[in-house]
């Protein structure tokens, strides 16, 4: 056997021996017999083991948490309700019905809000007619009440310096003793005799501004023509003797030979060499006269444009200037109404019933700010839940700025409850204050409201 296959072969044996080796250490020792063994209890039933997961080298799933939706906002019977009618008087008037349903005494401040260029009359029941707090038009019938347990309270007014025929609207809240957290709201509106709509009779035909326009252009036709007509006539003709050939007397002084056959007698006849009579001279086109093409046409362009302005004035003023699109991302039209009256948009209804700005019984505003509480109903007309969020709640200044809802106010008159973070329950009615701190001596004019970002909303004339 060669020496290279015998090295070769003690190798292999010592490699297999170094893994016998090291093998002998792992393996299990021998049990004892079981003879040897003492007897040992019974164990418990084993309880099914978790399964471990099978590490595959990608992260895991967090563990599903159970999902927390806040609960809609609760609805709790006030302690008063407020009822308001219209009275059936030929001036405004209104009947109030403020009631205790609770068995102890409530007290309690009643606003009603009168609009604007209106004032009371007649109030009963010991109120009084005054501004309120940052206003200095729109005026509002305050009384505070005891109610005793279990009754209730009739308050009237009576209004004037409404316009004949015009609806007057006149909502009504009552408060707590602070003057911010309403109990309950109630809206009326009294609608007077109607009044006969005069009889709007059509112009007649010769007032209509086409039949006049048309009357024009052709006056105009006719004018240039009967202009034409006398120019073509005092024009002078043509001389004699231009529309033929050259007399011989005329045209031997002008040098020329005469003309075989010509009308010059007996001097142009006798010549040798007959020439053929010379060809007549063209008689010149006549054209009108500059001032008559301008003037048609500037009649034509004049009667052209006013049809098109007439047309146009016509299509402009049958627009609906309200109608506002239902198309694209807006989802329902855009709906403008005053104060006490429920406007509708996709989701909620909406009724403003007061707004207030001034300091007193509202939150503490920043400096240089002057907070506005606004006393707003919200009903949700759709099967399910609905939220609504605060910076989607405007208030429009005089200047056509505007202002969000401050969230952190409305909390503070809310008792530290945030109204935007609970939805409004199906088919419930919820009434809050909204808070919007504007900047500066005015006012707002406007608020704007609605439920979601596509909604068109609702505008509330509230100066």
């Amino acid at each position: 056997m060669p020496a290279s296959r015998r090295h070769h072969r003690t190798l292999a044996v010592l490699v297999n021996c170094l893994g016998i080796m090291a093998a002998v250490p792992a393996l299990p020792a021998a049990a004892p017999r079981a003879a040897a063994a003492p007897p040992q209890p019974a164990a418990p039933p084993a309880v099914a083991a978790r399964a471990t997961p099978i590490p595959t080298g990608m992260p895991a799933a967090p563990p599903a948490m159970p999902t927390t939706k806040p609960a809609p906002i609760q609805l709790t019977t006030p302690p008063v309700t407020v009822a308001v009618a219209a009275a059936g008087t030929p001036a405004p008037g209104y009947r109030i019905q403020v009631r205790n349903a609770g068995p102890t005494p409530v007290e309690t401040t009643v606003r009603q809000e009168l609009p604007a260029g209106s004032r009371a009359t007649a109030v009963t029941g010991g109120g009084r007619a005054n501004h309120p707090i940052g206003s200095a038009t729109a005026n509002e019938v305050t009384w505070r009440l005891r109610l005793p347990a279990r009754s209730t309270t009739t308050l009237n007014t009576a209004l004037s310096g409404v316009a004949q025929g015009r609806s007057v609207t006149a909502p009504t809240c009552a408060y707590g003793t602070d003057g911010t957290r309403p109990y309950d709201c109630a809206t009326a509106t009294w609608t007077g005799p109607t009044v006969p709509a005069a009889k709007v009779t059509a112009a007649p035909a010769w007032r209509r501004p086409p039949v006049l326009l048309a009357a024009l252009a052709a006056l105009l036709v006719v004018t240039g023509g009967v202009l034409w007509w006398v120019w073509r006539r005092r024009r002078p003709g043509p001389a004699p003797g231009t529309t033929g050939t050259t007399p011989g007397p005329t045209r031997l002084a002008a040098g020329a030979p005469p003309v075989a056959g010509g009308a010059g007698g007996p001097a142009d006849r006798g010549t040798v060499y007959p020439r053929p009579a010379m060809p007549a001279t063209a008689a010149r086109r006549r054209r009108p006269p500059i001032w008559l093409v301008v003037g048609v046409a500037a009649a034509v362009l004049a009667g052209v444009v006013g049809a098109a302005a007439w047309t146009a004035t016509q299509r402009v003023a049958a627009m609906d200037t309200t109608k506002q699109p239902t198309s694209g991302a807006w989802v329902g039209n855009s709906v403008t109404g005053p104060l006490g009256v429920p406007l509708r948009e996709s989701a909620f209804e909406f009724t403003v019933y007061r707004l207030a700005c001034g300091a007193g019984t509202l939150p503490v505003a920043p400096a240089g700010g002057r907070q506005c509480l606004a006393t707003v109903g919200v009903r949700n007309l759709t099967p399910g839940e609905q939220t609504w969020h605060g910076q989607l709640q405007r208030a429009y200044l005089p200047g056509g700025n505007w202002v969000a809802a401050d969230e952190n106010a409305t909390r503070v008159a809310n008792l530290g409850r945030d109204v935007f973070a609970q939805p409004v329950a199906a088919g419930s009615r919820v009434l809050l204050p909204i808070v919007f701190t504007v900047h500066g001596d005015d006012p707002p004019k406007q608020l704007e409201l609605r439920s979601g970002v596509f909604s068109a909303g609702v505008r509330v004339d509230v100066r």
